[in-house]
This record gives structure tokens, sequence and C-alpha cells, in this order.
């Protein structure tokens, strides 16, 4: 097993770990609620919508920030044009089902080192992300599960504003 794959599980085992433990282990929760309510937690009292999306954009820009400077994007960009490459082999191949064989191993071949390369910001994200969503579960719980744009849960919202901030931030920003 590679060093970057045992540090992404050992990160992800963390997070599981501190999830778990957010109710049965005060401290964690209210370590996070000291230091978020009187930042995030100030900007949702100002005006609950609007401080839900300006908080859903911070976070996506940050995140966007490490994902750029935490991967190599010279080789993301190269593996993505041989990807492209391939595809358009595929096409042009498609009757010939030993060269199609042949392109998808290749295709295969690409997958462990895409995913070392776009893991790696996880070690980075994963336990910070987690211990805001928890925040983000008690504060909406508190306020009696209020609606985000007028019809939705709040991880409804985050997801849809997470998608549409992502893919603009990345457009933006040049991020493979």
């Amino acid at each position: 097993m590679k060093k970057g794959f045992l540090w992404i599980m050992v990160v992800m085992v963390i997070t599981v770990v501190i999830a778990g433990l957010w109710d049965s282990i005060p401290v964690i929760s209210n370590t996070v609620h000291t230091i978020l309510d009187p930042s995030l937690g100030y900007l949702l009292n100002l005006n609950l919508q609007w401080g839900f999306v300006f908080i859903v954009l911070i976070i996506v820009f940050l995140t966007t920030l490490i994902q750029k400077y935490g991967t190599d994007q010279d080789a993301l960009k190269e593996l993505k044009e041989e990807q492209k490459r391939l595809q358009e082999e595929m096409k042009q191949n498609k009757e010939n089902t030993s060269k199609m064989m042949e392109l998808q191993k290749k295709q295969l071949e690409h997958l462990p080192k895409t995913f070392e390369l776009t893991m790696k910001p996880v070690i980075y994200t994963a336990v910070p992300f987690i211990l805001l969503i928890r925040w983000f579960t008690d504060i909406f719980k508190n306020l009696g599960d209020p609606k985000i744009l007028g019809f939705l849960s709040w991880i409804w919202a985050y997801i849809l504003l997470s998608l549409l901030f992502s893919i603009i931030l990345r457009k933006i920003l040049k991020v493979h």
C-alpha cells in the first residue's frame, strides 16, 4: 500500500471517529462551537440566507485553493489530456474490440495516479470539513431546521451551492 493512500485512510478514520464522538465527548463540540459561533454563527445571525450562502462560498473558495496548491496541477492537466486523447481514440475504434480493450486498459492504468493526485488535499480538509458539518447540524437543529433559499434543508442547500460555486471557482482559478 502506498504511503499517500495510507495517510488518506488514516485521516478518513480520524474523521469518522470525530464525527461519532461529537455527542459523547462534549469537549469536541464545545470547542468547535466556541470557535465558530462568534465567527460563522455571527454571519448566520445577521441574515440566515445570505450568511449561509457567504459561508458556503468561503468554504468552497478555501477548499478550491487547497486543491489547486495541494495538487500537482501540471500532472493533472497531462492526465486529463491523455484521458481525452484515449476517449477520442476509443470513438474512432468502436468497431475494433481488441483496440478498444487495449485503450480501456490504458485508461484504467491512469486511475491510481489520478486518485493519488486528487485525494492529497483530503488530508488537509477532511477533519475541518466534518467538524463544520457537525456544527451546521447543531446550529440548524437549534434553529428548527429552517429552509434555505426558501425550500431546501441546509444540507441540500450546501450541496447545491457547493457544486455551483465549485464549478465557477475551478474555472476562474484554473483548477484541473
